[in-house]
C-alpha cells in the first residue's frame, strides 16, 4: 500500500501554482476549525469571489485555468476545504462535521478576510457545499455558480460509484488515475494537475461533510442569480436531469450544458468560453 508523501505533494501543488497569474499571494485564516489556506490574486479592492474545489485531491490550485480571466474584475479567493488535501490545516481533531459546521467556518473565513458578502463558485462538492452556505447565509452570497456540482439536484450514475469504489477503499496513486482518466473518457489531462491528485491520494484527510440534497422548498426560496454549468460528457450523473431539476426549482437560474467535457475535467481543462461565461455571469 501506497503511503502519502508530503515532499511530493507539495511539490506537486507548486507546479500547479506556477500555472496561475503571477501576481498573487497566499493569505491565512483563523477558523473555528482550524487555519484556512487562501490563494488570491486580482485587485484588491474588486468585487471579492471566493472559489471552493471539488472533493477527493481537488484543492484551489485546479482553478489554474481560469483564474486569470476571473481574476481581471474580482479579487479571486480561493479556498483549500479544511480536513481535504491542501494547505489548510485543521485545529487539532476538529474539522467541519455537518452542513452547520460548514455555515459556521465559511462565516469565520470571510469575517477574517473582511468581506461582507460575495461572488461565490463551486466544482463538484465544492458546488454541493456553496449552494448550502447561499440557502442558510444568502445575505452574504451576491451571485452564485456551480460547475457540475454533486448531489445537489440528481444523485450519482451507479457506474460511477462501482468506478470509483476500489479508489475509495484503498487510494493509490495507480488507482486515482485509473479512475480520472476512465471518468475523462481518455482525454489528454495537464500532467502537473494529475500529479497533484495521484500525490493526494493517501492525504491525512477528515472524513468530509456528507448529508442529503437541499430540499426544494429551500431552493424555490433561494433569491439569488444561479449559474448552473453542467458537463454533458460526464459520468457522474445525467447532466440533462439536473438541469431539469434545478431549472424547476431555482427560480433565478441560467443553465449550460457543455457537450464535450467530463466532470472532473473542470475547472481545468474547460473549454476557453467558460471563462468568458462565468466572467458575463458574475459582471451582469
Amino acid at each position: 500500500m501506497s503511503t502519502y508523501d508530503s515532499d511530493a505533494f507539495q511539490s506537486a501543488y507548486d507546479k500547479v501554482m506556477a500555472k496561475w497569474p503571477t501576481e498573487r499571494e497566499a493569505i491565512r485564516v483563523s477558523t473555528p476549525f482550524g487555519t484556512t489556506y487562501v490563494n488570491a490574486c486580482g485587485p484588491p479592492d474588486a468585487p471579492p469571489l471566493l472559489l471552493l474545489p471539488g472533493g477527493g485531491g481537488a484543492t484551489s490550485a485546479s482553478w489554474y485555468a481560469q483564474a486569470a480571466d476571473l481574476a481581471r474584475n474580482h479579487r479571486l479567493l480561493a479556498v483549500d476545504l479544511i480536513g481535504a488535501p491542501g494547505r489548510s490545516e485543521r485545529a487539532g481533531d476538529r474539522h467541519p462535521r455537518t452542513v452547520a459546521d460548514l455555515s459556521v467556518w465559511l462565516d469565520a473565513l470571510l469575517d477574517g478576510l473582511g468581506v461582507e458578502t460575495a461572488d461565490m463558485g463551486g466544482h463538484s462538492y465544492g458546488g454541493w457545499i456553496a449552494l448550502h452556505y447561499a440557502l442558510l447565509a444568502p445575505a452574504r452570497v451576491r451571485r452564485l455558480f456551480l460547475l457540475d456540482p454533486t448531489q445537489c439536484f440528481a444523485g450519482y450514475k451507479a457506474a460511477y460509484l462501482l468506478h470509483a469504489l476500489p479508489m475509495l477503499l484503498r487510494p493509490t496513486p495507480h488507482r486515482v488515475r485509473a479512475f480520472l482518466e476512465w471518468e475523462t473518457g481518455g482525454v489528454a489531462l495537464d500532467p502537473d494537475w494529475l500529479r497533484l491528485q495521484e500525490t493526494a491520494a493517501n492525504f491525512p484527510s477528515a472524513k468530509p461533510v456528507t448529508g442529503p440534497r437541499p430540499v426544494p422548498e429551500a431552493l424555490r426560496g433561494l433569491d439569488v442569480p444561479v449559474l448552473l454549468v453542467l458537463a454533458g460528457n460526464g459520468r457522474t450523473h445525467d447532466a440533462y436531469q439536473v438541469a431539469a431539476q434545478a431549472g424547476g426549482l431555482l427560480p433565478r437560474t441560467e443553465t449550460d450544458v457543455l457537450p464535450d467535457i467530463s466532470h472532473h475535467a473542470l475547472p481545468q481543462a474547460a473549454p476557453a468560453e467558460l471563462g468568458r461565461r462565468l466572467t458575463d455571469f458574475l459582471g451582469g
